[in-house]
């Protein structure tokens, strides 16, 4: 009987570098939403894409008779320092 001989890689599991945890905090204007849980990313360039697509949400469902919405989301990252911030604003007025 031959024994077949596995090569170390396959016997033990690699082991990564945890992803960076980022949160994204928003503001409305008149009250903060803190971002307690986070996400799990690989880098700032994924956040900006994640805070992006929240923000795009966020303008698809503002209100239509409001004349004016603000909101700022800042991205923090696992020690608490805001690393990139996004503004999103809508003003509305009848033109006569």
């Amino acid at each position: 009987m031959t024994r077949a001989i596995i090569p170390a890689q396959y016997l033990f599991p690699r082991h990564f570098a945890p992803m960076p945890r980022f949160f994204i905090d928003l503001h409305d204007g008149a009250q903060p939403i803190r971002d307690e849980v986070g996400f799990d990313l690989p880098d700032l360039p994924a956040a900006r894409a994640k805070v992006t697509r929240i923000m795009s949400a966020i303008a698809r469902d503002m209100l239509p008779d409001v004349e004016r919405q603000d909101y700022v989301a800042c991205v923090r990252d696992g020690v608490g320092k805001i690393v990139y911030r996004a503004r999103l604003s809508l003003a509305a007025e009848a033109v006569d």
